[in-house]
């Protein structure tokens, strides 16, 4: 079954037992690196920012060549793609007010690096995603320095008024919407420093699309769209509205039919806040995939409470509702946290029982997992958000190449980190490996059907993967405790046995299932 069309499937087959500027002159003609075309088979993808990641000249900050660099070790854990973080040239130190769109930012590198970490990661069969910050700019952004002249070619790229607007207006996030600016007042979703373009107008259309185009024929293989929904969605007063939902829509198949045609197996995700799939949903035919944040707070929810809990409801409610897609090509984007969010393993308080169920079950679940970078290490972070963004640990003491762009905010030691934690069999990053690997050789996990099934057991969860070549019976035991649970006669085959688990103890007998405590059995 074709992984992005899994979806598809899935609505039909669920069942729930419920008890600057202007490209180079050159970029018409830039020859397109090779796609990557044997992707390890894992479908995991894997968040970096640059910033935190690897530092290859000394300077203390990471590198596109540092990601090169560290190429082997996400093969390693058997990582499928990786989403770069904001890698174009930007005032911020996270990058996501962009000064110019075609090019890298320098404490990064250059294009000619970005176009070797592509070749070298497509050599592994990773595939390489850029973050598309294209809702708004920076306010140093030439286009909006321009802008602020009220004949300035570029002035209607953004949104202004000459008259003083409500200034108590709120924003879709909660914030001041209007910034004056000379003789007038702009908006600004995310602040005064991010002025949203006006995507009426059609000449910012046609620019992001070329934008788009110009990364691709670098041989990127897609983007994750930054703040989708904002694009029509700018006052608070437009958060449940049908018209900027209809406009949003409308621009998403615009952009993602344009960039098809230059790479028809373009990856696109979106970023699309949201606490229901309902409200997620509209945004998988234009856009191939959405991050699914309703199901990644329910999985923390699940493990931290050692409960089911929802989690089979909200299952059988994402099916349900992105049944929407219709046939349209389309995958969920798994995740458990990002760099906006507090890092699991603080949210868990440090468990690192509860962190290894949670996993477990992003990882057997449907779709394209994502994980950020140091989840695998269990590494903590709590906000403001520099904190959720601080230096991969590399080695057991500070050493060559760790990025040094910000102090730890938190101790955990030199146990925490990839040196610590390899040589360690026990490890939440050989959890992490075992796991991914298990996902890597099984069809079903990766891209079969869901069939939720009711436990009777509050701390049992269980679901059927079937990909029509494989199927798969998944128990996770979320609770401290050993459990014992017995299937309806007629839910396993007689020849059923246990095929992976992740402690040793679990056994299946007489049609008992015996799971130890924080345990995840695979049954075929």
């Amino acid at each position: 079954m074709s992984r992005n069309r899994l979806f598809s499937t899935l609505a039909l087959a669920l069942s729930l037992a419920l008890g600057a500027g202007t490209p180079p002159a050159s970029a018409a003609e830039a020859a397109a690196v090779p796609a990557a075309n044997t992707q390890a088979s894992s479908g995991v993808y894997y968040e970096i920012f640059v910033r935190a990641w690897y530092d290859t000249n000394g300077d203390g900050i990471g590198d596109l060549n540092g990601v090169t660099a560290k190429l082997d070790y996400l093969k390693s854990l058997g990582i499928s793609g990786i989403w770069l973080m904001p890698i174009n040239s930007s005032p911020s130190y996270h990058g996501y007010d962009i000064t110019d769109y075609y090019g890298i930012n320098p404490q990064y590198g250059t294009t000619a690096d970005l176009e070797k970490l592509v070749a070298e990661a497509h050599k592994r069969g990773i595939a390489v995603t850029m973050d598309m910050v294209i809702n708004h700019t920076s306010n140093e952004h030439p286009w909006f320095i321009d802008a602020r002249k009220a004949n300035g070619a570029h002035r209607d790229w953004y949104t202004w008024t000459p008259k003083q607007p409500n200034l108590a207006a709120l924003s879709a996030t909660d914030t001041p919407i209007w910034h004056a600016a000379d003789d007038g007042w702009y908006i600004g979703d995310f602040g005064g420093h991010m002025p949203d373009l006006n995507y009426d107008n059609p000449a910012v259309r046609a620019e992001m699309i070329k934008v788009g185009q110009y990364w691709l024929g670098k041989g990127v293989d897609g983007f994750r769209l930054d703040a989708a929904k904002h694009i029509y969605v700018d006052f608070k007063s437009d958060v449940h509205s049908a018209e900027a939902l209809r406009k949003n829509v409308e621009w998403w198949t615009q952009y993602h039919d344009a960039l098809a045609k230059t790479n028809p197996k373009v990856t696109l995700v979106g970023e699309v806040s949201a606490t229901s799939p309902k409200e997620l949903a509209p945004y998988l035919k234009p856009l191939g995939s959405i991050f699914d944040f309703p199901l990644a707070e329910q999985l923390i929810v699940s493990a931290k409470g050692e409960k089911a809990g929802k989690l089979a409801q909200l299952l059988k409610d994402t099916y349900d509702d992105y049944k929407v897609a219709g046939d349209t090509p389309h995958i969920d984007s798994t995740f458990l946290s990002n760099h906006d969010q507090e890092r699991v393993m603080s949210r868990l308080n440090g468990n690192l029982d509860h962190m290894r169920m949670a996993a477990a079950m992003l990882l057997t679940l449907p779709g394209r997992p994502y994980i950020y970078y140091g989840e695998e290490l269990g590494m903590e972070g709590k906000k403001p958000d520099e904190n959720l963004r601080e230096p991969m640990r590399w080695t057991r003491d500070p050493g060559p190449g760790e990025s040094r762009w910000k102090p730890s905010s938190v101790n955990q030691g030199g146990a925490v980190s990839v040196q610590a934690e390899q040589d360690d069999p026990n490890s939440l990053y050989n959890t992490y490996r075992t796991l991914i690997g298990w996902r890597a050789q099984n069809s079903a996990l990766r891209d079969g059907d869901l069939t939720v099934l009711a436990t009777g057991k509050p701390s049992v969860v269980a679901y059927w993967r079937n990909d029509g070549k494989q199927k798969l019976l998944v128990v996770h035991n979320l609770s401290g405790k050993a459990v014992v649970w017995k299937p309806k006669a007629d839910l396993l085959p007689k020849d059923t046995a246990v095929l992976m688990t992740t402690k040793p103890q679990a056994a299946l007998d007489s049609g008992s299932l015996s799971l130890p405590a924080y345990s995840t059995v695979v049954l075929h």
